[in-house]
């Protein structure tokens, strides 16, 4: 699951008006491409599947506001959300049985993106519209894509890093902990990482493959490379804030500094780990945008309409946003005075300090 540093306030506006864009009016059906056989939506089911519970922006974020969305667009519509909890053959049960129930249209984000086409092909065969959700699926086209710019992502973290490394003249290496090796979408991320470390300058001194992006596993990798490398690691490129949170644990129970490490997805956990110092960066990409212009695409499935993608990826047309760097030097404005996070649930305890440094409340 995308450089320099990017704009912050003035493109999350814009990332939002394009997902506003996309909001289907009227009920009438356009009909063409795969679609739910038209007429009214009344009543309608819509599956909402997600892949893991390893991150916790699922249960927290995205469910609630799809749920939200689908709700002020179609009253009287149902969504089905299941969480596959990293198990590809459970999602592939859950797609099935939202099938028999009769949605109209499927947003999955897949455990596994090479096993979901699947899935795609089942629902597509049943004139069930699939709309893929935050994670690509290469080998089947989906009618639909929707996503921040996984390989921007990747770049950007990166980036940032080694600009700051740079900036404070450090030596040694760097350490690559990439997502999950099923996760299409942590491949682009990985290739956009790539596109900034290879060039930089700096030594890539390992890279690992996360199953399932577990924060455990990537601790246990980080931790055998300490033991390999010691001080010869200058930092850390994590592809999101789990294995970031994971690497971090492993040079604090090795009992050494913490090197600047990277993240992605601006959870909590993250940002507390930035005020604190122990986190260099992370992406904040407001799930609202993702999650509304999905429910968005959806609803207009749902009607029997086609809506246009932005771009293409992998065949299929999709809508990417793109996300923002966020450091100790612009959390506040990004992730508080944005009012994506509040003050109250993340200035806790130990954390209070650092935030009243940083100016947030």
């Amino acid at each position: 699951m995308n450089r320099a540093k990017i704009r912050t306030s003035a493109l999350a506006a814009a990332a939002i008006a394009a997902s506003v864009s996309l909001t289907a009016c009227g009920s009438g059906s356009t009909g063409g491409g795969t679609g739910s056989g038209g007429g009214g939506v009344e009543n309608a089911k819509v599956a909402f599947l997600m892949p893991d519970l390893a991150s916790t922006r699922y249960e927290l974020a995205d469910k609630p506001l799809f749920e939200a969305k689908m709700k002020q667009l179609c009253p009287s519509c149902t969504v089905i959300y299941q969480n596959a909890d990293s198990d590809a053959a459970k999602q592939q049960q859950q797609a099935n049985s939202a099938l028999a129930q009769g949605v109209k249209a499927l947003v999955i984000d897949p455990v596994d993106s090479a096993a979901a086409a699947t899935i795609v092909k089942t629902a597509q065969s049943q004139k069930v519209p699939v709309i893929a959700y935050d994670r690509p699926i290469p080998a089947t086209p989906a009618d639909y894509y929707v996503s921040f710019d996984n390989e921007k992502i990747g770049a950007m973290i990166a980036q940032s890093l080694v600009d700051h490394l740079k900036q404070e003249n450090a030596k040694g290496g760097l350490l690559e902990v990439n997502g999950s090796p099923t996760d299409a979408a942590a491949g682009l991320i990985k290739k956009g990482i790539h596109s900034a470390i290879d060039p930089s300058g700096f030594k890539l001194l390992a890279e690992y493959d996360t199953p399932d992006w577990q924060p455990e596993k990537a601790q246990t990798w980080v931790s055998g490379q300490i033991t390999r490398f010691g001080d010869q690691i200058a930092g850390v490129v994590a592809a999101n804030d789990g294995t970031g949170g994971g690497a971090i644990a492993a040079f604090k129970a090795a009992g050494v500094k913490v090197p600047p490490v990277t993240g992605n997805d601006a959870e909590v956990a993250a940002a507390q780990r930035i005020i604190a110092g122990d986190q260099y960066n992370t992406i904040s990409k407001p799930i609202k945008i993702v999650a509304e212009a999905s429910a968005n695409v959806a609803y207009q499935f749902m009607k029997g309409e086609k809506p246009a993608g932005k771009t293409t990826l992998y065949n299929t047309p999709s809508e990417l946003f793109v996300p923002t760097v966020v450091t100790r030097q612009n959390i506040n404005e990004v992730l508080f005075q944005s009012g994506i996070m509040k003050a109250s649930e993340v200035c806790t305890g130990a954390y209070a300090k650092g935030c009243a440094e940083l100016g947030i409340k």
